[in-house]
């Protein structure tokens, strides 16, 4: 059953309070234990180097998994997926918490991320199924300021954690909301028309080998440059690959149709060079305010905070402008804010005080939730309606590669230049954002659709 109009109230807000929770437990999920690794690396009798791909295997799962299950969420319905991998990443929490090896831990891991991408995968789906398309800005501006305070406070929430419990409760936490969820999404999320089309399996083994190849040779790229290459080059084959098998679907699980509305194809450009960007600054500000401009610890945490408190005052704001203001504004307006503002902050002398520096934080911040708020929903109102599962699922996948790519670029900022890796690593954000501010103002159409 379709609802053109959305879920009427109270379903609507115990959908909304579903896939919001939902989306809160997966992306935590991705940088809460970051900060135990040292602590599991020591219980498990493992190196750091090994206790490393903790994080990066839950990543590399999400990657690959994104775009197959939001095809599935198409053919089987949005619903039925996000619950399956709700259910998948609960009992995957419960089997990391349990986990008494590096093997155990790791294949709970690599479930985990796959109930994850689950989730992501369908959940912009379901927004726009819940929410009339009116007030789609706002489901999308609730969206974002999970995912932005979500992926900031992770770290500052695992070390909480951490202070009055061992590494397993990191896990373990996640077992009693995940339960909840499921006990709400099962009966309030909304059930949608199902595709009638197969699923493509060789084109999910394409798309996976696409992603996950990539990602990881760029993750070898310093480690081990002839690997990396292969690696690339493997990648750039299957990449060829997909294209060419998807070019003869009708609905392809690589959503190449999407992408010919330029609308979506600029919107997924400009996504993956702003949290590109986005993640660089994030790894460079500490190392910046501690070696740069002399930061303790403590003042250090201080600083960051104005960030994702502004994304999550900004973010929603932008979802009721987004109705009545063109995303090609807002969208270039926001992302030359955080260019600017993490420009000015590479500058700053040693000297500055800490008002000023966190002025310019919290103009990034804002920067961001007024980027991000409105890109999504220009992705996803530019895709057709049957096609959420699709849009959905490259939205996520854009976010998460952009992520990735980040990451890689600020360690290869980081080594290229030793002395200055922090101030250079905020100057290559800065170029990212300004580059996402200028695909955002390229992209054709100023009017408001929906």
């Amino acid at each position: 059953m379709h609802f053109l109009d959305g879920l009427p109230p109270p379903r609507k807000y115990w959908a909304l309070a579903a896939t919001m929770l939902a989306m809160t437990m997966t992306v935590l999920e991705t940088t809460i234990t970051n900060v135990a690794l040292p602590s599991i690396a020591r219980d498990l009798g493992i190196s750091p180097a090994q206790a490393v791909w903790i994080v990066n295997t839950y990543q590399l799962a999400i990657v690959v998994a994104l775009l197959p299950f939001s095809s599935l969420g198409e053919i089987l319905g949005y619903r039925r997926i996000f619950t399956a991998g709700l259910a998948a990443f609960t009992v995957a929490s419960a089997g990391c918490a349990m986990s008494g090896s590096f093997g155990v831990l790791i294949s709970f891991r690599v479930l985990q991320g796959l109930g994850a991408a689950a989730v992501m995968s369908v959940t912009p789906a379901l927004l726009r199924f819940i929410y009339s398309q009116k007030q789609f800005g706002r489901a999308i501006g609730y969206n974002a300021l999970v995912v932005a305070t979500s992926s900031a406070a992770g770290p500052m929430l695992g070390s909480l954690i951490l202070s009055i419990a061992s590494w397993p409760w990191l896990f373990a936490v996640s077992i009693p909301i995940g339960l909840f969820i499921l006990s709400i999404g099962s009966r309030m999320l909304p059930e949608t028309e199902l595709a009638k089309r197969p699923f493509d399996a060789l084109s999910a083994v394409l798309s996976g080998s696409t992603f996950g190849l990539l990602v990881v040779g760029i993750d070898r790229l310093l480690a081990d440059i002839k690997t990396a290459a292969v690696l690339l080059c493997l990648a750039a084959l299957a990449g060829v690959a997909l294209v060419r098998r998807e070019l003869t679907q009708a609905t392809p699980l690589l959503p190449l149709d999407l992408l010919r509305i330029r609308q979506f194809a600029f919107s997924i450009g400009a996504s993956v060079c702003a949290f590109s960007g986005q993640t660089i600054s994030y790894i460079s500000l500490p190392f910046y305010f501690h070696q740069a401009l002399g930061r303790s610890q403590i003042e250090i945490g201080m600083l960051m905070v104005p960030w994702p408190l502004a994304v999550a005052i900004a973010a929603p704001i932008a979802g009721r402008m987004a109705e009545s203001i063109a995303p090609a504004i807002l969208c270039s307006v926001g992302a030359g804010l955080v260019a600017f503002g993490l420009l000015v902050i590479a500058l700053l002398p040693a000297g500055t005080p800490n008002g000023w520096v966190m002025a310019f934080m919290a103009l990034s911040g804002v920067g961001f939730g007024m980027f991000q708020t409105p890109n999504n929903r220009a992705m996803l109102t530019a895709a057709p309606r049957h096609r959420s599962g699709g849009a959905g699922g490259l939205q996520a996948t854009a976010r998460q590669f952009g992520m990735a790519l980040g990451a890689a670029l600020a360690a290869l900022a980081f080594t290229a230049i030793p002395s200055h890796g922090p101030t250079s690593g905020l100057i290559l954000a800065a170029v990212f954002l300004a580059a996402a501010s200028g695909v955002s103002a390229a992209r054709p159409g100023t009017r408001v659709s929906g």
